[in-house]
C-alpha cells in the first residue's frame, strides 16, 4: 500500500539548531548545491551574468571595488576561487588576463560553469584539503562561497594561506554576521531582532531521520577577525556594502527596505605577509 509521503514525495526538512561535525556539513553542503544548483543559476543567474564578479546581493561590482587590486594588475595572476559555483567570478577574472582556476565542493555547479563555458580549469574539492601544491597562487577569492558552510573556517583559512605565494592577497564576502540576530525575511518583519547574535549554534534543515540537508554556520564579527589571524593572514579591509539605489531585487533575506537599514554582506580583505 502507497503512504502518503510515497505519494506526495519526501517530506520538507525540518529546521532547527544544533552542532554538527566538519563531515556532516560538507556533506550536506555538497548535496544541497547539487539538487539545488539548476534552481539557483535560474533565478540568479541574471543577476550574477556570466562573467561579472559581484561580491553579494547588494551588486558590488570588483570592476569596481578593486579589493583584489587594479584590473590592470591582474593579467597572468593566478587565482584561486573558492566555492565557485558557475564560475562567473573566474570568467571575469580571464577575461582581466589572470590565471583564475575555480574551486566547488557541488559537481553540479561545475557543470553549470561547463555550460556557460570555460577556458581555466574546473576543480571538484573540499575547501578544507586544497588539492595544490604550497605557493601556487597569487590571490585568492570567494564570494560566499564555502565559509558559511563549514564548522572549521580557520581550517580552510589555513589552507588558502598555504597554498597563496608571500604577498598574496585573500578576499572573501559572506553574509554580515549581524544578520544572524534577524529573521532572514526582506520585509518589515525582518526587522525585530529575534535570536541572540552571540549563539553560536548553526542552522541545520534535517531530513525524517535527523541527516542535515542544509547547514549554515554563524561566527560574529570578532570570530571571523580572530579567525583571518588565526590563519596567518593580516586583516587589511573590512567592507560592509551600502544598498545601493540602482537595485531594487530582493534576495531571500536582502531587499532595498532592510539594506538600506543594516548590512548584508561582510567583504574581509586579507594578506599573506
Amino acid at each position: 500500500m502507497i503512504q502518503d509521503d510515497e505519494r506526495h514525495g519526501p517530506a520538507e526538512p525540518t529546521a532547527t539548531r544544533r552542532g554538527t561535525s566538519d563531515t556532516e556539513s560538507s556533506s550536506a553542503s555538497r548535496g544541497w548545491w547539487d539538487r539545488n544548483a539548476d534552481e539557483y543559476q535560474m533565478e540568479h543567474g541574471g543577476f550574477l551574468g556570466d562573467d561579472r564578479f559581484v561580491w553579494g546581493p547588494e551588486g558590488l561590482d570588483e570592476a569596481d571595488a578593486a579589493l583584489l587590486g587594479p584590473a590592470a594588475a591582474l593579467k597572468d595572476r593566478a587565482v584561486l576561487e573558492i566555492g565557485a559555483g558557475a564560475a562567473q567570478c573566474s570568467r571575469w577574472l580571464a577575461a582581466q588576463g589572470a590565471r583564475p582556476v575555480a574551486l566547488d565542493l557541488s559537481h553540479r555547479q561545475l557543470q553549470h560553469a561547463l555550460r556557460i563555458g570555460s577556458g581555466f580549469p574546473l576543480v571538484e574539492a573540499d575547501a578544507g584539503a586544497l588539492p595544490f601544491a604550497d605557493g601556487s597562487f597569487d590571490l585568492a577569492c570567494s564570494a560566499y562561497g564555502a565559509l558559511p558552510f563549514v564548522a572549521d573556517p580557520v581550517r580552510v583559512m589555513r589552507e588558502v594561506h598555504r597554498v597563496l605565494r608571500p604577498g598574496g592577497r585573500w578576499v572573501f564576502s559572506v553574509t554580515h554576521p549581524l544578520r544572524w540576530a534577524f529573521p532572514d525575511e526582506p520585509g518589515p518583519e525582518g526587522l525585530s531582532v529575534a535570536a541572540s547574535y552571540f549563539d553560536r549554534t548553526p542552522y541545520v534543515e534535517q531530513d525524517e531521520e535527523g541527516r542535515a540537508v542544509y547547514v549554515e554556520h554563524h561566527r560574529t564579527l570578532g570570530d571571523r577577525v580572530r579567525d583571518v589571524v588565526a590563519a596567518g593572514f593580516r586583516l587589511t579591509d573590512l567592507v560592509e556594502p551600502e544598498w545601493p539605489d540602482w537595485n531594487d531585487q530582493e534576495w531571500g533575506g536582502w531587499s532595498p527596505l532592510r539594506g538600506n537599514l543594516i548590512p548584508g554582506t561582510a567583504i574581509f580583505v586579507c594578506t599573506r605577509d
